[in-house]
């Protein structure tokens, strides 16, 4: 393994996957720490933050905002006296290519008495931004953009905002924290209700924290005004990048990972189900709970794999690329059902990772509001990021399991979640 010409990272297969990994702290959960900790009166400690672009820009943008983040040795020290504390920030706040950081934000600054404006690279600009604004506009919230809220820049004006009962049109554990950060600062009851279960890490971390939240079913949320107390937390292992691991020891002869201390979810770790249908070799042993989230560990081991009927829910949605590398080399043809929400991430996943599959000599094709992978010999090749780091990530999780040499041009995309993949994936093969 080895960098290509250009922007690109060269890895010669096969080669097997052995020995044990701690990985870096879990993205989503790593955004919420820095905002529930803004939100409490007083210091937390946050221990193994996600190291991605994408986290980084949630900070950057607290720390605009007057919040006092002081980080050493892995170790961020976030120190704020609560919300109200909050200041209107000397210029526009850049997201990056962060949606979490940008939606989020949104439900933030709604109720702050000053006006932000929120803005992101090319390809978050571009992506779809009605559906966090036009619920936080039933609890008051002024937030317009050049287009009627529908993308970046956005503009917030703080004001008022009014408890109300929100029904979503689509599930998002993304617009379920913007409305819960709104609703802790609203007058009266927010209650948010989701077509279906989404990610979960707000409600399990707020209830921890002491803050006036309530979850009366799978999907739905209750919040009133209120906020978090102060915490420490030793972020865990992100499952979404324990995934390409699991991925690749699977499906590469001869290998054999533990990978520690991962969050494990029952949502988030829906691809070791999905892995298991396949017939995969995989162990999840529980070992601990933090903020109301499970732990645990991880042991895979290569075999032989099978196809699959998956239905892809929210919680799952980044896992598909890497399974669908997954699908490619099992017998037989996968059906990925429900992957609509994949055509609006910082590529058109749905095409990409048909691209990718094309590339290594699988076929695949979308059919509908499917993905269908056909399993089959597959071959070294030059393939493309889009600029999106997941399909970077599965494109090198594929040429790990294939005899010769391949190739993954853009991969400095993968500084967005995962900027230290190569190092970690080494130590594996080594």
């Amino acid at each position: 393994m080895h960098p290509g010409p250009g922007d690109a990272l060269r890895i010669t297969g096969s080669r097997p996957l052995r020995g044990t990994l701690r990985l870096p702290g879990e993205k989503g959960m790593s955004h919420r720490a820095l905002l529930f900790a803004a939100l409490a009166d007083g210091t937390s400690t946050l221990g193994g933050l996600a190291p991605g672009d994408d986290v980084r820009r949630t900070a950057g943008a607290l720390r605009a905002l007057g919040v006092d983040i002081a980080e050493r040795d892995a170790i961020a020290e976030v120190s704020s006296h609560g919300v109200e504390s909050l200041t209107a920030p000397g210029g526009d706040l850049d997201c990056g290519n962060s949606g979490t950081t940008m939606r989020m934000l949104t439900g933030l600054l709604a109720a702050r008495p000053f006006t932000s404006v929120l803005t992101g690279d090319e390809s978050l600009r571009s992506r779809p931004m009605a559906r966090v604004v036009t619920p936080l506009r039933k609890l008051g919230a002024d937030v317009t953009s050049s287009d009627g809220g529908a993308h970046a820049p956005l503009t917030i004006e703080g004001t008022t905002l009014t408890g109300a009962r929100v029904e979503l049109a689509v599930a998002s554990g993304q617009v379920k924290t913007a409305l819960a950060l709104a609703g802790l600062q609203a007058d009266g009851t927010t209650e948010i209700v989701e077509p279906a279960p989404s990610r979960d890490h707000t409600e399990r971390m707020l209830i921890a924290l002491g803050a006036p939240v309530t979850r009366p079913d799978s999907t739905t949320v209750r919040v009133t005004r209120g906020a978090p107390e102060t915490f420490e937390l030793m972020l865990p292992g992100d499952p979404s990048s324990a995934a390409f691991f699991a991925v690749g020891a699977a499906i590469t002869e001869g290998s054999d990972v533990t990978l520690t201390d991962v969050l494990v979810n029952p949502g988030r770790v829906q691809f070791v189900d999905v892995l298991r249908a396949m017939g995969a070799d995989i162990e999840l042993t529980p070992t601990d709970e933090r903020l109301g989230e499970p732990v645990g560990d991880l042991h895979v081991r290569s075999g032989p794999l099978r196809a699959a009927s998956v239905e892809v829910h929210e919680a799952m949605i980044d896992e598909v690329p890497v399974l669908a590398v997954a699908a490619a080399f099992a017998e037989g043809s996968t059906v990925f059902r429900g992957v609509a929400e994949l055509r609006v991430k910082e590529s058109d996943r749905v095409v990409t990772v048909v691209e990718l599959l094309d590339a290594i000599g699988a076929r695949a094709e979308a059919d509908g509001d499917s993905l269908v992978v056909h399993g089959g010999e597959v071959h070294p090749a030059d393939m493309q990021s889009h600029g999106d780091h997941r399909i970077a990530l599965a494109g090198a999780v594929a040429a790990c399991a294939i005899d010769g040499p391949s190739s993954i041009a853009g991969w400095s995309a993968t500084a967005v979640s995962y900027p230290d993949f190569e190092r970690d994936l080494e130590a594996l093969l080594s």
